[in-house]
């Protein structure tokens, strides 16, 4: 057993030697060719499976044994036998070879961006329009050795955290303070509903103006949080002509819902967002021009990651057929609600 690892200690220390030597070094073609002879054991079979001349193997072959200063082959009258040094230098070489294999395809693989980490943010509940998932599940098919890193934050956030690289790509509710060195493309706009205590007169109502929520307190998150969505909301209502009696702020559009229910007063969430099944409220649609609730995508105009590139791609693609299918927010928004009306009628 020592004299084993002795042998093999001093084979590596040569290999070393060899391969830093200013001339005549080893080359990774000579434990190409060297392979190839110990698994064939026969020179010509080897240099036919190396598509090459027998003569150029056979020189090679010498120079890699000059090199290490031993014999590895044991020449026969039909064929080769490996020495006791050729055997430990086989073992050696495919382990090299394989080693080196490994790195190029990993390399390569992550040269086209079918592996790697991409930090993918949300904004204020934007994974609930389906468009968005439906992005995300068509990339991690088509590239599945990447590794997805999902995490919500508002768009402020998200714009600070693209800036400085912590995040790759983000989901954000346009539009933007100050979008520069940063790409943004518009996904989806959806329209608003309103929500409703149950117990409220108009709960049963299909739709409703926006104006008879005049007297209402209106339950909305933070401006800092979403200020496009939030300014969007109140201006809506400026335009029908009343200006907003503001309740308590909710940390995140999701949370709006559950404070209707509670009783603190009535809200205007994105369609997306009637998915939430709550005891306690009701979603109407907004009767004329309800104010629209758009989705886009962010990224730095300057990035050269490959998986990112890849995830664009992913998005615009999937963007592209889910629109001409049908529009994503149209068909959610009747869809889900003559379901509702359906299942409240069987119930009731």
């Amino acid at each position: 057993m020592w004299n084993h690892q002795s042998r093999l200690l001093a084979m590596r220390a040569k290999c070393a030697e060899a391969t830093n030597a200013d001339r005549g070094s080893m080359e990774l073609r000579h434990l190409r060719y060297f392979v190839a002879v110990a698994e064939e054991l026969h020179f010509r079979r080897a240099a036919e499976r190396l598509g090459i001349k027998q003569p150029p193997l056979s020189l090679q072959i010498r120079q890699l044994e000059r090199e290490l200063d031993t014999s590895l082959f044991h020449r026969l009258t039909r064929g080769v036998e490996l020495t006791e040094s050729g055997v430990l230098l086989f073992d050696e070489a495919r382990g090299i070879l394989d080693h080196v294999k490994r790195i190029k395809a990993g390399v390569q693989s992550r040269a086209r961006g079918e592996t790697g980490n991409i930090h993918l943010g949300f904004a204020g509940a934007t994974c609930f329009q389906p468009l968005v998932p439906g992005i995300i599940r068509a990339h991690r098919e088509r590239y599945p050795s990447v590794l997805v890193s999902p995490e919500e934050r508002n768009t402020p956030v998200l714009i600070a955290g693209l800036r400085s690289g912590e995040i790759d790509v983000a989901f954000i509710r346009p539009p933007l303070s100050d979008g520069e060195g940063l790409e943004v493309e518009l996904l989806v706009e959806e329209p608003m509903v309103i929500v409703l205590p149950e117990s409220h007169p108009r709960a049963g109502d299909r739709t409703m103006p926006l104006a008879a929520l005049a007297e209402e307190t209106l339950i909305l998150f933070p401006r800092t949080a979403g200020p496009g969505l939030h300014d969007a909301i109140i201006a809506s209502c400026q335009q029908a002509g009343f200006s907003c009696k503001l309740g308590q702020d909710a940390p995140q559009i999701s949370t709006m819902v559950h404070m209707v229910a509670a009783g603190f007063g009535v809200s205007i969430v994105p369609q997306s967002i009637a998915q939430i099944h709550l005891a306690g409220v009701a979603y109407i649609h907004i009767e004329g021009d309800a104010p629209r609730a758009p989705i886009s995508l962010a990224y730095r105009r300057d990035d050269r990651s490959t998986s990112v590139r890849n995830f664009l791609a992913s998005a615009r693609r999937h963007s592209r057929t889910a629109h001409q299918s049908a529009e994503p927010c149209k068909v959610h928004s009747n869809a889900f609600f003559d379901r509702m009306r359906l299942l409240e009628a069987s119930t009731g």
